[in-house]
């Protein structure tokens, strides 16, 4: 039976806003869960038209308001995460624990759908406290929820992104440019378009029970992502490959900002892969093959950090 009811929790996200979109035009009505509502609130009222869209305000830990919540839906979607971690919005309380909550709940009330985010390239990276969090989120929803699908997808990128737009923001900016582990780092980026529809597919489908890795086009290491950012902003910089050492007392400085550019453990996380583990299928064996291309998109919204602005936009 088609569901009728999805609950989104990171519903404020570049993922989430894209799905209600998505969700909405297919009929279905979505309740979308925000920690702030007046900060968030106008922008997800845009994203769907009036009787297809409840916002609800709550912690994440409200366990009571949220069981209220699933109680009432047919879907229930997890896209919430963090890079880094400020206060109790820490990696273990994000990262693992609320996933647990969640996935708890959607098996005490018998819900058809769990579909949980989690990350690509993990695996091996013992030593990061993200990626451990992340890995410990995906046993803990796997145990409580039989039915879930996990999604691990490489880097997602969109106009709305914190990837490719903070990239092209310090492109525009810094003459130098420095590079960790040489940018050999591997990547697979995929458009935040294509994640969605691929969530919509198993909203839609006969899909349950399933960890897929979800994947681009093309592997680029993060020297060729910063090449062809360069090339599309029309900008020339001297790369700079910086020792480890260096990078973690650079880190040490702007995790202290209350958005660091960088951290520590991100720079652990950098050093691998960012491709399929060979564990698990990916969005290819399914038959969902994204064929999005990232330069020609990133191509849509980069003369924002171009010399002419509005007028460098191809007529």
């Amino acid at each position: 039976m088609k569901p009728k009811n999805c609950l989104i929790f990171g519903a404020s996200g570049q993922i989430g806003r894209n799905l209600i979109r998505g969700l909405t035009q297919k009929n279905l009505k979505v309740t979308a869960v925000t920690r702030n509502l007046h900060q968030k609130g106008y922008i997800l009222k845009t994203q769907a038209n009036p009787g297809y869209l409840e916002i609800v305000e709550t912690n994440l830990f409200n366990v009571k308001k949220i069981e209220e919540l699933i109680k009432k839906t047919d879907v229930c979607i997890n896209l919430v995460g963090i890079l880094f971690e400020k206060g109790p919005n820490n990696f273990i309380n994000i990262h693992e624990r609320f996933p647990s909550i969640i996935s708890n709940l959607c098996d005490k009330h018998k819900i058809s759908k769990f579909i949980h985010l989690s990350a690509l390239g993990i695996e091996n990276a013992k030593d990061s406290k993200y990626a451990i969090s992340k890995l410990k989120g995906e046993i803990e929803v796997r145990k409580n929820f039989k039915n879930t699908i996990i999604l691990k997808p490489s880097i997602i990128y969109s106009v709305d992104d914190n990837f490719t737009t903070m990239l092209m923001g310090l492109l525009n900016l810094s003459p130098i440019f420095p590079l960790y582990y040489e940018g050999k780092t591997k990547f697979m980026p995929l458009h935040c378009a294509d994640i969605c529809n691929l969530i919509i597919d198993i909203i839609e489908n006969d899909i349950s029970n399933q960890t897929i890795e979800c994947i681009g086009p093309e592997e680029l290491t993060f020297k060729e992502i910063i090449q062809k950012l360069l090339k599309l902003i029309e900008k020339k910089r001297f790369f700079i490959p910086i020792p480890i050492f260096v990078a973690n007392v650079m880190a040490s400085f702007f995790q202290i900002l209350p958005k660091p550019l960088i951290t520590k453990d991100q720079i652990k996380l950098l050093y691998y892969d960012n491709i399929p583990s060979g564990q698990y299928k990916t969005n290819l064996d399914i038959g969902k093959k994204f064929e999005l291309d990232f330069e020609n998109e990133v191509e849509k919204y980069c003369y924002m950090w171009k010399e002419t602005g509005e007028y460098a936009k191809k007529k």
